[in-house]
């Protein structure tokens, strides 16, 4: 019988609880920025997620993502998708440890896990990575979307886009095998729900009736800080046990996002002639995102750089969209899909081995070739999400149209899907 390492196994619960708050505070988030009679229709794609997500991980999600690998040739499509060995959790019990490894060149090599902690903590964990991604990009087509269309895409978007990903990095994929790095979700989470979001706001066009939006800004606040806080889970928890990688990851979170903030509510300041309290948090939310792949691979004083190019760079990809006229209603693209890209991007300047030796050096230590990798992974993985989510929407709208009408619209998505209204005096 194993022996568990109370320690980590304690952390890794707590840091699973933490990334499951972020669902509900993204939630609060995306409730607050839209107008009073969508606000159910926006959160309920969020907790429905919750729900949904973690049925299809059991039957045969988690297995998808980290059964099999490409090294023994044991997953399938040459290293692009797990099999379904452990579908229904199927030969995993309580004895179980979640370390996975595989010889590489006659050296064992550690794919993912911890020897002291039971597979079912790390099953848990990447659980609320796969619950909160495909709810990221509702943001973008927000009071747009059909709820039975959303279901669907729920579905057919974690199989056909998220699966694949974890897959090719962190489950002993075709990317993994060749070197990208992605310690919390800078392509896995961040990058493929921003190109998605991208691609699902061109399909489906803009808002046919104007939404005021930001119908609560204590709201967004309430789901910023619901965010920030999981967020420490998210990055410190990806170390999958607790050691000074660990206490890295967690103060690189905490600079990247409050630097980020500050740069982003001054850039407002300066352009828009007010200090922007929703701006503020935006700018925080886009620093989170783009330290996430970065987060246990650099020294605190990248972290630093990265939280300031990220609002600054953040900052303006959201002025971009505004200048195209995307309707990114909650801009996804610009703080998720940017700030996952760049944070990669920065992975492949930044990274230090003597932060953390199952990483690589970057380009300020002296090595081109992690770089260039990690640019190529961005190229494919956001080609592939866009394409992918294109592709998806255009099928399921042949099911089940995926856009409202005006009339709808304008009635608002709370009323006329759900029946229900956030506010008795809703307009």
């Amino acid at each position: 019988m194993p022996t568990w390492n109370t320690g980590d196994t304690g952390f890794m619960l707590l840091a699973t609880s933490l990334v499951m708050l972020m669902t509900p505070g993204l939630a609060f988030f995306y409730g607050g920025l839209v107008g009073r009679k969508n606000v159910l229709a926006i959160m309920i794609q969020s907790f429905v997620s919750m729900g949904w997500t973690t049925v299809i991980w059991w039957l045969f999600g988690f297995s998808m993502c980290f059964s099999g690998n490409c090294v023994q040739g044991t997953d399938l499509l040459g290293g692009v998708i797990g099999n379904f060995d452990w579908a229904f959790f199927r030969g995993i019990d309580l004895n179980t440890s979640s370390l996975v490894t595989t010889n590489v060149n006659g050296a064992t090599v550690s794919i993912f896990g911890n020897a002291g902690i039971p597979m079912l903590v790390f099953i848990a964990y990447q659980m609320m990575f796969a619950i909160i991604t495909p709810a990221l990009i509702t943001g973008a087509f927000a009071n747009r979307v059909k709820f039975s269309a959303y279901l669907i895409f729920l579905t057919l978007w974690l199989v056909l886009v998220y699966f694949p990903f974890v897959h090719m990095i962190w489950g002993g994929g075709i990317l993994w095998l060749w070197g990208v790095r992605d310690f919390a979700g800078g392509i896995v989470v961040h990058n493929i729900a921003g190109m998605a979001a991208l691609a699902s706001v061109l399909y489906v066009g803009k808002r046919k009736v104007i939404d005021k939006g930001l119908h609560s800004i204590p709201l967004i606040a309430l789901g910023t800080g619901l965010l920030w806080f999981g967020w420490y889970g998210f990055n410190a928890g990806s170390e999958f046990a607790v050691d000074q990688i660990t206490a890295s990851a967690f103060i690189n979170t905490d600079l990247a996002a409050s630097f980020a903030a500050i740069v982003w509510v001054l850039l407002a300041w300066w352009l828009e002639k007010k200090p922007k309290f929703v701006g503020l948090l935006t700018g925080a939310v886009a620093g989170l995102a783009t330290i996430t792949p970065a987060a246990g691979f650099v020294t605190t004083k990248s972290a630093v750089v990265i939280g300031i190019l990220a609002g600054a760079i953040c900052y303006f990809a959201v002025a971009l969209k505004n200048k195209m006229g995307w309707d990114d209603a909650l801009d996804v693209w610009g703080v998720h899909g940017v700030g996952g890209m760049i944070g990669i991007i920065f992975l492949g300047i930044f990274g230090s081995v003597a932060v953390n030796a199952n990483g690589f050096n970057g380009l300020l230590h002296g090595e081109s070739s992690f770089f260039i990798k990690q640019v190529v992974a961005i190229l494919i993985s956001s080609v592939y999400a866009f394409g992918f989510t294109w592709i998806m929407l255009k099928l399921i709208n042949f099911v089940t149209p995926v856009s409202l009408t005006k009339e709808e619209e304008e009635i608002g998505l709370d009323e006329i899907l759900h029946g229900e209204t956030a506010y008795t005096d809703a307009m």
